[in-house]
């Protein structure tokens, strides 16, 4: 094993889930020296497990938390203008069941929903009669009225690694698959002992703070890694979703009052696809060994099967994933799905004792957010550090005049006649307008490499290599895009194949 000796940066990292990426791109931006390190894949843990969505938080109004609702509601605004290609608007049709809430609540509900945040891109929401509206078709015919309104769908792997592209950009190393195995205090600095997943190579650098955005890890890295310990505690809740064949025409998606009075989403998926999430149970173990049960799928499948028509069963799961949410514990005594959604911040050093600064908790809406506060508290430690300034700046591929992505797209298609719609799309909504930097030179489909099946090229597979980090074929196939779930298991076996033989090279 052999150990090198590295530079002093201002701020390292550890973890690669959206929070990390949110501050490494934010340090950065402000003038910081910064390292970034994830122990896997960036968004391998958490954050490429969520139920796709940038939203308030319509539930959380029923705890009350209408600071933690009016915020994610504002950065709903922000995200919609900083990355439309991978955020976009989603109808939503909550059928109304009055064996969990009655109509005056629910309307109440949307009424603050609609107001709190200062709504600018978004309609706002309405009633709807089930019984005439073609968004009643696929519903059973107890159902006769709804309420529609809007939240906003996710790429979210996709969100971390742009933000992760930014960070570099701005001047931030980025590592994977690198662990950091040891962080001790030598006076001001700290000395962390990082270790390279393949073949163990370790490195030592010296860091003037120390931010834990490990999430569900954030205790390990605090006790174990760094000899701190925490004043706060974060709950596991396992949250797991199914993916199934779309029953229902249009691209809206639908929000069920289940009898737990849990509420459950039914959305349009990729091409023809739908996701249907989540369960929220207590999680005892080890985070990596998440997945879904039998039980989940069961209570997933009832929850459908009591408001839709058609009839469903475990054989019809095409796929799933299960994620693990680090859940800042409030009170011990409220059950997983009333624990808060919101974020805590610990800090521990000062006076000649270096800085670690650690996230509890959060939701992937207000990450951005949470990655301001962290460096407002550092202040103190970094005074001459530049201000906030991820408000107003578009992510990689985000800088879509006036945000329109349907007229930006148009000028796309004309610009490259001969990409396939369906190619073309993928290209636009996964890179915004380094499409075109991806595609340069192009002419043909020929001039893309190999097809690997479905919209696979490998110009595609390279842009992910060289410029996101990819290593493996899950990286590529699960979290930088779903092209896996379009694969046969023939062309899955020959993906995987190039890519060994891409490393061995």
């Amino acid at each position: 094993m052999t150990q090198e000796i590295e530079r002093t940066v201002d701020l390292l990292v550890i973890g690669g889930g959206v929070n990390g990426a949110g501050v490494a791109r934010d340090a950065a931006g402000r003038g910081l020296s910064v390292l970034l390190c994830e122990k896997g894949d960036l968004a391998e843990g958490t954050s490429s497990r969520s139920g796709k969505y940038i939203h308030g938080g319509l539930r959380y109004l029923e705890y009350y938390e209408f600071r933690l609702v009016r915020e994610a509601l504002i950065e709903r605004e922000v995200l919609l203008a900083a990355a439309p290609h991978i955020v976009w608007p989603l109808r939503l049709i909550l059928p109304h069941s009055a064996e969990q809430r009655p109509r005056w609540l629910i309307r109440l509900g949307l009424f603050l929903y609609d107001h709190l945040g200062g709504r600018k891109r978004l309609p706002g929401s309405r009633s709807v009669n089930l019984r005439s509206a073609p968004e009643g078709a696929p519903l059973r015919e107890s159902y006769r009225n709804a309420f529609a309104y809007s939240d906003c769908w996710v790429d979210d792997s996709r969100l971390v690694v742009l933000n992760a592209v930014d960070a570099a950009r701005l001047g931030a190393e980025v590592v994977t698959r690198t662990a950091c195995v040891s962080a001790r205090r030598e006076g001001d600095l700290w000395r962390v002992v990082l270790q390279e997943e393949s073949g163990g190579k370790t490195r030592s650098v010296l860091a003037r703070a120390l931010v834990n955005t490990a999430g569900p890890w954030v205790e390990t890295v605090l006790g174990n890694v760094a000899g701190v310990n925490a004043q706060r505690r974060v709950r596991l809740v396992k949250g797991s979703h199914i993916i199934l064949k779309r029953w229902w025409d249009g691209d809206h998606g639908y929000v069920l009052q289940n009898s737990d009075r849990r509420l459950i989403f039914v959305n349009p998926y990729l091409d023809d696809l739908a996701l249907i999430g989540t369960t929220d149970i207590p999680f005892d173990g080890r985070a990596e060994d998440v997945a879904i049960d039998a039980a989940e799928v069961d209570y997933l499948l009832d929850v459908l099967n009591r408001y839709f028509k058609v009839a469903l069963a475990p054989d019809d799961v095409l796929a799933d994933y299960s994620g693990v949410r680090p859940l800042f514990d409030d009170d011990e005594s409220k059950g997983a799905s009333a624990v808060t959604r919101d974020y805590e911040l610990e800090l521990d050093g000062g006076s000649g004792r270096a800085p670690i600064l650690s996230a509890f908790g959060g939701k992937i809406t207000t990450y951005r957010k949470l990655s301001e506060a962290a460096l407002e508290r550092l202040r103190p430690f970094f005074p001459n550090m530049g201000g906030g300034w991820t408000d107003s700046a578009p992510l990689p591929g985000g800088d879509i005049p006036d945000a329109d992505f349907e007229s930006w797209f148009a000028g796309f298609r004309s610009a490259y006649p001969w990409l396939p719609e369906g190619l073309a799309l993928h290209y636009a909504r996964a890179f915004g307008t380094d499409a075109a930097r991806l595609v340069e030179g192009a002419t043909a489909l020929d001039d893309l490499g190999r097809c690997f099946g479905g919209f696979l090229y490998e110009r595609e597979v390279r842009w992910l290599i060289d410029h996101e980090w990819a290593r493996t074929p899950d990286d590529v196939l699960s979290r930088r895009s779903k092209h896996g779930l379009f694969l046969s298991e023939g062309e899955l076996a020959a993906f995987a194949d190039w890519m060994e033989m891409k490393a061995a090279a």
